[in-house]
């Protein structure tokens, strides 16, 4: 039986050559927001290493969109040029080049990871933090400052603007970020809005910005190219975002024009986290698969072969996305396929390692 893991997947008019997408990963290696040799080598050796699809780190759609002053942007055209050759490069590789936007709110300004997350004053390079509410994440993030209703329409322009930077580079496909309690997710969840206006409160007043951003960005995003969101799937607290207001979202973002929900979890306030055992989120994704009614993609420790292959087989899910997996091995989706008794698309350069 053929594998379904590179069985290639259509959706609107691009076509993944199989269905191993390399997850959106912070590198923290950027100066003024610009993509640098780095990135181009990080990507592109995972396009060479086999994925169907190479996701280009969360992308600041403003420089106070972004987590820490390291962050990747793209808020203006110079930007965009520094990732030209990147989603160039990609593409030459049989990959589907794809970028996720992205906006930080309240857990900007902080020093990236390996420094210790704590906030980044501006006299320091940080800046002003503004969030849906005037709620810190916790004790050493910045105090942000809750956003007006012009701020918010600021924000959703700024996405479509990103996203229109992002296709005349080249990139085929645009993921919103709307998990990992970063700005979007932090409108969704009752345990960061705490606004009492049209923002907030009710569920329709909770995603009523996140569907804006994913209108307008459509509005502006080919109509023969796919438009994906991450999900955070579940807050895991009681009285926070669930699976059920998931599904319903997917429901109203595939009305929009959202093609896939790709289906993590986690992260909007310290501690938020399930359980982290193999596959610990797939779930979450054959739920929106089924309930809503649109595709999705399943994310977290998924590190095998026959892993990614069941997850298929058993509709959970039309893609695997794996992250640190790919950190480890970014020839992965090469030995999966010898794994799975597939052929495998090896780059001419390399054809002399086969079989040896």
């Amino acid at each position: 039986m053929p594998s379904l893991l590179f069985t290639p997947l259509q959706l609107r008019s691009v076509t993944f050559k199989n269905r191993i997408g390399v997850a959106p990963m912070c590198q923290y290696s950027c100066r003024d927001g610009l993509a640098s040799n780095w990135h181009l080598v990080h990507l592109g050796s995972r396009a060479v290493g086999g994925a169907g699809m190479v996701m280009v780190e969360a992308s600041a759609v403003s420089a106070e969109g972004r987590i820490s002053p390291a962050d990747l942007g793209i808020w203006s055209d110079a930007h965009a040029a520094a990732l030209a050759p990147i989603a160039q490069f990609i593409a030459e590789q049989g990959a589907v080049p794809a970028i996720q936007l992205a906006h930080a709110g309240r857990k900007g300004s902080t020093q990236v990871p390996w420094q210790g997350r704590q906030a980044v004053p501006p006299a320091e390079g940080g800046w002003h933090v503004r969030a849906p509410s005037a709620v810190a994440f916790n004790e050493v993030y910045p105090m942000p400052a809750e956003m007006t209703e012009s701020d918010i329409a600021r924000v959703v322009d700024d996405f479509a603007a990103a996203a229109q930077r992002s296709l005349a580079i080249g990139m085929k496909v645009v993921e919103l970020h709307m998990g990992h309690g970063y700005l979007m997710h932090q409108f969704l969840s009752p345990l960061s809005n705490r606004r009492q206006d049209a923002y907030g409160g009710s569920f329709d007043g909770r995603v009523r910005a996140p569907l804006q951003v994913v209108a307008a960005v459509r509005q502006v995003w080919p109509q023969d190219q796919p438009l994906f969101v991450r999900l955070s799937a579940t807050d895991w607290l009681d009285g926070g975002w669930d699976v059920a207001q998931s599904v319903e979202l997917a429901r109203r973002m595939k009305a929009l024009g959202v093609d896939l929900v790709d289906c993590s979890s986690g992260s909007i306030v310290p501690g938020s986290q399930g359980q982290a055992v193999p596959g610990y989120q797939v779930p979450f994704a054959d739920r929106i698969r089924r309930e809503a009614d649109v595709a999705t993609a399943a994310v977290g420790l998924i590190t095998r072969a026959v892993q990614a292959e069941e997850i298929l087989r058993s509709g959970s899910a039309d893609m695997v996305l794996l992250a640190r997996e790919l950190l480890r091995d970014p020839y992965w989706p090469l030995r999966a396929a010898a794994e799975l008794d597939e052929r495998a698309g090896w780059p001419v350069q390399y054809l002399r390692a086969v079989g040896g």
